[in-house]
């Protein structure tokens, strides 16, 4: 008699309580169970830090199921930091998921937000930052990296498919600087943000009273969770940063409403300039057309705490910060600008340099002239192209200044003060009708610092009041200033 085949091995069961006892000592498991619903624990226990008040309701709204969250805030209170946590905790605690995050610019998104998520990854510990790839453009879950990762970017009209086409189980839609995220991005983005577990989070300084960001606020208000949060309500903005806003705009201003209160402008706004258009400006990605006539604005400082200021710009960009001098005399000044003009390659030097010839200027333009630089005395006080619209040339040049910014292909530099210049001088209109803008006297009188930089960028579009005025290019004179019948200023 034969032995019986042996039975096949078959695997022992585990009693339920062994497994759960098993799941219950997978520590990952347990990370999950812990963080899950609660992003102010894991920002205090992972990353290590201590979120402020505002950030811990944001969090939390976020942790609460709310699907639409729009923030506008003043400047420096970690709106960064705070949606930079909210992707690290939704891609680590969610399967599968699709976190995207966009802005209206490269340097806004790759410089400032994409940067803080990466410095945040840094943080984990290394059990966690090893499940990670971290890419220029993605952060990616290793073993997951098409079901599970965080993806920039960059949102244009041009291109609204930024955020289009995003589906997963979880998805988290994320828009920093909103104000100037193109309408036709918000459109693309209307399906992928239709999921029941699409979170939308939008975040950014009002600086336009108009868009999908103001309508969050506004009209759309009962769809979405809405914050405000002023500089004055974090901890991480100081006293004096608040006073020197208060000081450089004027607290009535529609830029320290912007950037300290978090409120939208005003409409009735008299200023020349909407803020709107110079914190664009400040952050478009466009260069210089090779092609475009380099010319550069020179306005005189008259005495005291007035500053000589030169502007360069190309075409549809101011092509680097502008420089000031104090207190030099007019053939120090003279020589500083025969140095900047001299250190440049002929290709590279400007076509026309255009001063303000009113008092102390004439001398400049004199001496320019003689020494062969391409200079042209501007007198702002005299009646302008457009007689019937604007009270003198000053005020025509502003106004020039402004419609080149509308056009919104143009950049300036990351320059603070040129911004809080260009952003509170007012206009006013005559008895006649004429626009008039007001002078460095009277906004010194409203405690703010005189405009140099400002006047110096709007000088440099007198260019096209002489080409306009004289004929074509080439048949422009340097040594004839640009003369105009001053019998016609109202």
């Amino acid at each position: 008699m034969t032995d019986p085949l042996p039975l096949a091995p078959t695997k022992p069961r585990v009693p339920k309580k062994k497994s759960e006892d098993l799941l219950a000592n997978n520590p990952f498991v347990e990370f999950v169970k812990l963080y899950k619903n609660n992003p102010v624990l894991f920002v205090r226990e992972v990353l290590n830090t201590e979120p402020d008040p505002w950030q811990v309701e944001f969090l939390n709204h976020i942790a609460k199921g709310n699907r639409r969250i729009s923030v506008r805030s003043g400047h420096g209170v970690g709106k960064s930091t705070a949606s930079a946590w909210a992707m690290i905790w939704y891609l680590l605690l969610r399967f599968p998921v699709k976190v995207v995050v966009t802005a209206p610019t490269s340097s806004q998104l790759y410089d400032a937000l994409f940067a803080e998520v990466k410095r945040w990854v840094k943080v984990l510990p290394p059990m966690l930052a090893d499940m990670l790839e971290v890419k220029q453009d993605r952060i990616e879950v290793k073993d997951a990296n098409e079901e599970a990762f965080i993806s920039a970017r960059t949102s244009r009209a041009e291109q609204p498919e930024a955020l289009q086409g995003v589906h997963s189980d979880h998805v988290m839609l994320v828009g920093d600087e909103a104000s100037g995220i193109p309408e036709k991005v918000f459109e693309a983005a209307s399906g992928s943000m239709s999921g029941h577990n699409a979170v939308t989070l939008l975040l950014g300084n009002p600086v336009r009273s108009s868009g999908f960001f103001y309508d969050t606020h506004n009209r759309l208000a009962g769809d979405w969770v809405t914050m405000k949060v002023s500089c004055a309500d974090s901890p991480r903005v100081s006293e004096a940063y608040i006073e020197e806003m208060k000081s450089r705009y004027g607290e009535e201003s529609n830029a320290y409403r912007i950037r300290v209160l978090g409120e939208f402008p005003r409409s009735d706004e008299d200023t020349v300039i909407p803020m709107e258009l110079l914190e664009l400006a400040m952050n478009r990605d466009v260069v210089a057309s090779p092609y475009a006539p380099l010319v550069w604005g020179l306005d005189v400082a008259r005495f005291g705490s007035d500053r000589s200021a030169l502007c360069k710009r190309r075409g549809n960009a101011v092509i680097e910060p502008i420089k000031t001098w104090k207190n030099l005399d007019l053939m120090q000044l003279t020589g500083a600008v025969v140095a900047e003009f001299e250190a440049l390659p002929p290709s590279d030097r400007p076509e026309e340099i255009l001063v303000d010839s009113i008092g102390l200027g004439a001398g400049v333009v004199d001496r320019l002239k003689e020494l062969g630089l391409p200079a042209r005395g501007i007198n702002v006080s005299e009646s302008p192209a457009m007689g019937g619209t604007y009270r003198n040339l000053k005020a025509e040049l502003w106004y020039k200044a402004k419609a080149w910014l509308e056009q919104r292909d143009c950049r300036l530099p990351k320059d603070e003060l040129l911004v809080a210049e260009l952003a509170t001088v007012r206009y006013m209109f005559t008895s006649n009708g004429k626009i008039q803008i007001e002078s460095k006297d009277e906004i010194k009188k409203r405690g703010l610092a005189s405009p140099d930089k400002a006047d110096a960028f709007c000088l440099t579009f007198a260019s096209d009041a002489v080409i306009g005025m004289m004929g074509s290019k080439a048949s422009t004179k340097w040594g004839q200033p640009l003369k105009r019948n001053l019998s016609r200023v109202a």
